[in-house]
């Protein structure tokens, strides 16, 4: 695990974002969703404004988290679709945990993500809502307070 900060490995984290996207999200979004998730990865200030880290086989890019510089909110968490169920995202999740001293974070989740999410420890703050073409539930763990 570890900290994705150079341009180059930011890149290679948004492509995987991207591609996972398209395979688990993009079937439950309409067009206008899709066109507002892919102006999202693409905002340069947006991605700068976040703190992003991998899970790497070597130099093999496996699965990504990225959240707000405060850590309070997860913006993009995907692993490649052929390490699904092999506990990267679990670790993943596990490392922001542990390297930010928050109670509460919170994430719009997708419908395909929220059974991960709750796994996680996550529960609904919402209904399902649609925003820009986009379905999510916003929903929230209360981190190391509860483990």
């Amino acid at each position: 695990m570890r900290e994705i900060k150079d341009k180059a490995a930011i890149a290679a984290a948004l492509e995987l974002i991207w591609v996972t996207f398209l395979q688990f999200e993009a079937p439950d979004y309409s067009d206008e969703g899709i066109q507002a998730f892919r102006s999202f990865i693409d905002d340069e200030d947006i991605i700068a404004s976040l703190e992003f880290w991998g899970d790497y086989a070597g130099d093999e890019l496996r699965g990504t988290i990225a959240a707000n510089v405060d850590r309070r909110h997860i913006c993009c968490f995907f692993v490649k679709a052929r390490y699904h169920r092999q506990g990267i995202g679990r670790a993943l999740w596990e490392h922001l945990l542990n390297s930010s001293d928050h109670q509460v974070y919170t994430v719009h989740a997708s419908p395909y993500a929220v059974p991960v999410y709750h796994k996680l420890g996550f529960v609904e703050m919402s209904e399902e809502q649609t925003a820009d073409g986009m379905r999510f539930e916003r929903t929230k763990d209360h981190g190391i307070q509860d483990r």
